[in-house]
């Protein structure tokens, strides 16, 4: 057997055990199994784990954009006028953020830590000097005061009272780092003097530089991948105190820092922000890119901060019956000392049409106003998100102060803000290298396949090539060739001897000679 005739057969075996172990092992997804089972171990809360202190200390630059609502028709207003505003902004910080005091806990199944944030201003990306740029907006430390008084009468009318002769109005105007980082409060230093647990310094971001949200325990994931990152308790709590229904002060999901890898574009990601005081979700919207790294948008749906009517399950949201507002706003005054403060997304985006169009000024756009998180559904990785959020004040008739008698009520939009951040070079250079390893062990009977149809593609050349010589051979053996005429008629037989010819040992020798000529 020829070494041409052994290859043929044993390219076709290659090709076969190539090709079925390749499908064999794609439909058992045995490689992929091992990737995520691989993935699940490397991605936990961990000393020595991959993502360990990226967690503690991320990499990529967050910024913080504060854009205020200046308004510009205060006395009209108080008139009953619709308020008309302007946006002015950004006001943009570098905000750095690590966790502190990390330690773990429940026998290394659980992690503690304190979310500390710090602010640094970025004057080449923002509009102006926050020291001196002013804003006009509502006054809140007097109407939280207000609120608090206004079941008493006598005690409202006198704090009215002193209000007109000290000359503090509804409005105030104020420098953006002041409404920012505090300023004492004329108001709140009268009222501390009676109740010293008030504080007189009030501001928007106050204590918030430098500072923390309280103790956070979160799950490792060694247990459960899904469980990564997920809060467990919150100062100690593992449920809120704040609302009127379990469901509504239950603390699902993680904090925004981290989230579990292997996502699906079917499941709802939850978020605990101390912000809003509550839990909220997010659900996928669409396929993205972030410089080379494939991930899935989430985004909050309109039900997040849906009426009681519209979604039954954020009735537990509403401070009171009375007090249950409609699509589009949260009263967060439970977790803000009693303060009428009302949350949204900026421009009242999502919300019922009538919040925006009784404000002039408000434009609200989904690709401007839109909250959203871009996550690498492989690693769970953040790859760029933004966070916007939109501080408002509930203004109403109070009873015991005639200022506010022509006022109806009105969501006043104070401030919005935009924390963002996208996956720095490092990180994607680093994250694209384990996407790399991720689907090439994933897709490796993939891998199988493409050489077991290369053997086949080599196997059939080989068939081919051996089909077209046999197919030369016989033509070879069948065809008579021409030059073999001329020697047999030149070419006759005869003895060489007549004893040779009769020998009968030797038996008969035949010689070729020419012919002769018939003429000799």
């Amino acid at each position: 057997m020829t070494r041409r005739s052994c290859a043929i057969p044993a390219v076709g075996v290659i090709a076969g055990v190539l090709l079925v172990a390749g499908f064999g092992l794609f439909v058992s997804q045995v490689f992929r199994n091992i990737m995520h089972n691989r993935l699940k171990k490397e991605i936990v809360l961990v000393e020595g784990s991959r993502v360990f202190e990226s967690w503690k200390r991320p990499p990529p630059p967050v910024y913080m954009e504060f854009f205020f609502f200046n308004i510009t028709n205060v006395d009209e207003f108080l008139a009953g006028a619709k308020p008309e505003v302007k946006q002015i902004g950004p006001y943009t910080y570098r905000e750095y953020r690590y966790k502190d005091n990390v330690s773990m806990v429940a026998d290394g199944l659980k992690v503690s830590a304190y979310n500390t944030k710090s602010f640094v201003f970025l004057r080449e990306k923002s509009v102006g000097d926050p020291d001196v740029d002013n804003i006009t907006t509502v006054n809140i430390p007097a109407w939280a005061v207000m609120n608090k008084l206004k079941d008493s009468f006598w005690k409202a009318s006198l704090l009215s009272m002193w209000m007109n002769s000290a000359k503090i109005g509804l409005f105030t105007t104020r420098t953006v780092d002041e409404l920012l980082w505090g300023y004492e409060d004329p108001l709140l230093l009268r009222v501390s003097s009676s109740n010293p647990e008030v504080e007189t310094v009030f501001g928007l971001m106050y204590k918030k530089n430098g500072s923390n949200d309280g103790e956070f325990v979160y799950h490792t994931g060694q247990q459960n991948y899904l469980d990564y990152g997920r809060v467990e308790t919150w100062k100690g709590q593992s449920k809120l105190t704040f609302w009127t229904s379990d469901q509504s002060n239950s603390i699902n999901g993680s904090d925004g820092s981290a989230f579990h890898p292997l996502l699906t574009k079917d499941e709802r990601i939850y978020i605990f922000t101390p912000d809003l005081c509550r839990s909220i979700y997010m659900e996928f919207e669409k396929d993205v890119e972030v410089k080379g790294i494939p991930a899935y948008r989430f985004t909050p749906p309109r039900s997040v901060l849906a009426s009681k009517k519209e979604n039954p399950a954020n009735e537990g949201f509403c401070v009171s019956p009375q007090e249950c507002l409609g699509t589009g706003l949260l009263k967060v005054s439970p977790c803000r000392k009693g303060a009428p403060i009302v949350a949204s997304f900026p421009h009242f985006h999502l919300a019922e049409d009538r919040y925006a169009s009784a404000i002039g000024g408000m434009s609200p756009q989904r690709e401007h106003h839109q909250t959203f998180l871009d996550l690498n559904p492989t690693t769970g990785v953040i790859v760029r998100a933004n966070k916007r959020a939109q501080v408002n004040v509930l203004l109403s008739r109070v009873s015991g102060f005639p200022k506010t008698r022509d006022l109806n009520e009105t969501v006043f939009p104070v401030m919005f803000l935009n924390e963002s951040v996208v996956i720095d070079d490092v990180s994607v250079a680093r994250l694209q290298k384990l996407l790399l390893i991720a689907a090439l062990v994933s897709n490796f009977p993939l891998i199988i396949v493409g050489l077991g149809a290369i053997m086949l593609a080599v196997l059939i050349v080989l068939l081919i090539r051996d089909r077209k010589k046999k197919n030369e051979v016989k033509r070879i053996a069948f065809t008579k060739p021409l030059y073999a005429t001329s020697n047999e008629d030149d070419t006759s037989y005869s003895p060489v001897s007549a004893k040779e010819k009769e020998d009968p040992q030797n038996g008969t020798y035949i010689g070729l000679t020419p012919k002769a000529d018939p003429q000799d």
